[in-house]
């Protein structure tokens, strides 16, 4: 059994520092973005098995364990969700850290 060959690649990517600054932040805010989408999700799909969704979609015979079963889902979820957000509130600290400093150097 042999491995594959993975080719050669060189890409030719001419970025500035400013730019990269931008595409990290940008990053950051899509990865947000995704995460408050999961969050109305989460919100949706409560207020569907409750009955209370605007869009008059619901949930109908759904016994008292089914409701605290999706809501230990729903509060999984959110936890998971709340850590992600702690990883991006370093990232972007991180990124805001540097870039500062860069264009502090660059001023110099």
């Amino acid at each position: 059994m042999s491995f594959p060959s993975i080719p050669t690649i060189t890409p030719s990517i001419s970025l500035n520092r400013g730019q990269v600054c931008n595409l990290l932040l940008a990053s950051i805010a899509f990865e947000e973005l995704g995460l408050a989408h999961i969050i109305n999700a989460e919100g949706e799909k409560i207020q569907a098995v409750l009955g209370t969704l605007s869009n008059g979609v619901t949930v109908s015979g759904i016994s008292i364990s089914g409701l605290l079963s999706i809501n230990r889902g729903v509060n999984k979820t959110l936890q998971n969700v709340i850590k992600t957000q702690m990883l991006l509130q370093f990232k972007l600290e991180d990124i805001l850290e540097n870039c500062e400093q860069q264009h502090h150097h660059d001023k110099c």
